[in-house]
């Protein structure tokens, strides 16, 4: 009998969902509702690779449409054991999984005001699917939860100590999920217990972060009190000098929530670019020599450079860079742009590997003499959060 897991992952318009088996990773059923509470709400999905696509009720809210994903899934005579919930935010409180009760529930919306995006409604979600399978285990999974082994070194901040011991402020990290997959899935290609592999891993898409692993536990991580730190990202930007903020307030006229929307949502690649946040479209515009994407490009791939480059610091054993995510998987340009940088390090691609290894295909793409492996792995977070989920059925 399959262990056949429901994986929800709530955002503030959307719902992704999908049916994973546990123990091999096969989605047997993915979709999302968008444009959740405006009047294009709709549902699409893909059951058996045939996509489909509904409409769903003007300004559907999260509740229609996990009433609509629940008669979907129905159809599909699919008896899940399980329902895995993913949570941006867990704190200190959550080392690993965990089943939902009434103090989870409590705990999540505590740490809501860490990832307001993000928390309230990953819990509106939770409560919401718990009625329409109240019979189910309920399991939430934290993107916070991997990096609850990073050394005091790593994630206190240079601020007064009471900031941490009074309101929490530290380096939490994020991608914990896809983390954890790619540093599984190495030890597997090297065939190595986790606990004694040690690699870079950087998971790049709209959000994007470089983990140092070192013998199986997460030593450092670029993003930090929220996920805005670090990496250049789609419309995120990354690390920048913190007196902006205050700056951007006066000059601009702004208030605090008007200059978090700009540095959220306007920065990073579409701010640099002028253009867009899709790393596609940019590589696509650069071709043609558009400016901004050229250089949308060239500070993405420096600051990456020199994010792993500094994790080296930190992973004295490293057996592999590893590049993961939608931009990480399918941009041999962004990885061979980075790359380059470590020419004098003695690590460089195989060009024909590099190129080979989009679209889902993955592989090792360092050169043969190359000083240091440099792998591309396809991640597989919903895969992590139903064998998460599956051990409390």
């Amino acid at each position: 009998m399959k262990k056949e897991v429901i994986v929800l992952n709530c955002g503030s318009s959307s719902v992704k969902f999908a049916i994973i088996d546990a123990e091999t990773g096969e989605a047997g059923l993915t979709g999302i509702a968008e444009a959740l509470g405006n009047s294009d709400a709709s549902l699409s999905y893909k059951l058996n690779g045939k996509k489909e696509k509904q409409a769903l009720p003007e300004k559907a809210g999260h509740t229609e449409a996990l009433n609509a994903i629940a008669e979907i899934i129905a159809s599909t005579g699919v008896q899940p054991i399980a329902i895995g919930h993913r949570v941006v935010h867990g704190g200190e409180k959550f080392k690993g999984a965990a089943l939902v009760d009434d103090s989870v529930l409590e705990a999540i919306e505590d740490y809501a005001s860490m990832a307001p995006l993000h928390n309230m409604a990953n819990l509106k979600g939770i409560v919401t699917a718990q009625a329409a399978y109240p019979d189910l285990p309920h399991v939430v999974v934290f993107d916070t939860s991997f990096f609850q082994t990073l050394p005091k070194k790593a994630f206190i901040y240079a601020l007064p100590m009471s900031l941490y011991r009074e309101h929490g402020i530290r380096r939490y990290g994020f991608h914990g999920t896809s983390h954890k997959f790619i540093l599984d899935s190495m030890a597997k290609i090297l065939n190595k217990p986790v606990s004694d592999t040690s690699i870079i891993s950087a998971h790049l898409g709209n959000g994007c972060s470089v983990s140092a692993i070192e013998k199986g536990q997460a030593v450092d991580t670029s993003l930090g009190f929220i996920p805005l730190e670090g990496l250049v990202m789609g419309t995120r930007c990354g690390d920048i000098d913190p007196s902006l903020p205050g700056t951007l307030q006066k000059k601009l006229g702004k208030t605090a929530d008007e200059i978090s929307d700009l540095l959220n949502k306007q920065s990073g690649l579409l701010g640099i670019s002028e253009l867009s946040n899709d790393c596609r479209t940019l590589e696509d515009a650069a071709l043609e020599g558009h400016e901004g994407a050229l250089l949308a490009i060239e500070i993405f791939c420096y600051r990456l450079a020199k994010y792993i480059a500094g994790y080296m610091v930190a992973v004295p054993t490293l057996d592999a860079i590893v590049f993961t995510g939608g931009i990480g998987e399918n941009s041999s340009l962004i990885r061979e742009t980075t790359m380059g940088y470590f020419a004098h390090f003695g690590i460089a691609l195989d060009e024909q590997k590099n190129t080979d290894a989009r679209f889902g295909r993955g592989g090792k793409i360092s050169a043969e003499n190359a000083s240091t492996a440099v792998y591309v792995v396809p991640t597989n977070e919903e895969w992590v959060i139903a064998a998460e989920a599956a051990t409390f059925a």
